[in-house]
């Protein structure tokens, strides 16, 4: 079945890049080529989006989407999602356990922005996953779990840094360009930002912040992983990786 966001031709660009960078058999070089190629595409997309839809509703309106995030990992998986939507301008909420048994995640954003996210979250989990199984608990660690949930968390925190940047940089060059209404691209970004907070609190007028607390000592080496990692997936949202650690 063809959905909206592969019929979209950036997307559907975006989408062939990281196919290509991820297929084993392109050399290495030409798949950081597309990598680099596909990160630059996904944060100018949501610039670009923005411009040509102001004052266009219809076009790329404000929306929301809920994801079930199943197991193993549940709460990490939670974590990335939450986070990829904040840095690409939508607001997310853990609602708690799903049908499924995994948690649920309910985004609010403007659409363009909130298919980025799941583009984005399907790729970096597929890399966090692979990469996780691919770590030897070091000798002496008394509980596996907690280093591979601290591991998950050095992963997460640095992958959204790096992907922060790159969406504060796309911003930055768009705030001497102008809509198609004529506002300059800084005020469209900034209305863009606020009907968004907007929408996400009247959906959620009694949301509590909770600062999470994580033990473990793989905080480090997921921070290494996050920083080798590559921004951007084409796959479903809560595919598993093959031979998945169990949580």
């Amino acid at each position: 079945m063809t959905t909206q966001a592969d019929a979209n031709p950036k997307l559907a660009t975006i989408r062939a890049l990281l196919a290509k960078a991820e297929d084993p058999a392109t050399p290495e070089a030409e798949a950081e080529l597309a990598r680099t190629r596909a990160m630059e595409m996904v944060a100018k997309y949501g610039v670009d989006e923005a411009l040509l839809s102001d004052g266009q509703p219809s076009r790329d309106g404000v929306t929301d989407k809920s994801f079930d995030l199943p197991n193993p990992w549940s709460m990490s998986r939670v974590r990335l999602m939450c986070l990829i939507a904040k840095a690409v301008g939508c607001q997310a909420v853990h609602m708690g356990p799903a049908a499924n048994g995994g948690r649920r995640v309910h985004v609010v954003g403007y659409e363009s922005d909130v298919q980025r996210a799941e583009i984005l979250y399907t790729s970096l989990l597929l890399q966090m996953l692979n990469g996780l199984n691919r770590q030897a608990v070091p000798y002496g660690v008394r509980s596996a779990k907690a280093w591979r949930n601290s591991w998950q968390l050095g992963f997460i925190v640095r992958v959204t840094e790096r992907l922060e940047a790159i969406e504060e940089a796309a911003r930055a060059a768009a705030s001497g360009e102008t809509s198609v209404t004529g506002r300059s691209g800084e005020l469209v970004l900034a209305d863009r930002d606020a009907m968004v907070r907007a929408a996400y609190r009247k959906a959620h007028p009694n949301v509590v912040k909770r600062r999470s607390s994580l033990s473990g000592t793989g905080y480090g080496d997921g921070v290494a992983a996050g920083n080798r990692a590559d921004i951007g997936g084409s796959r479903r949202i809560g595919v598993r990786s093959a031979g998945s650690l169990a949580a």
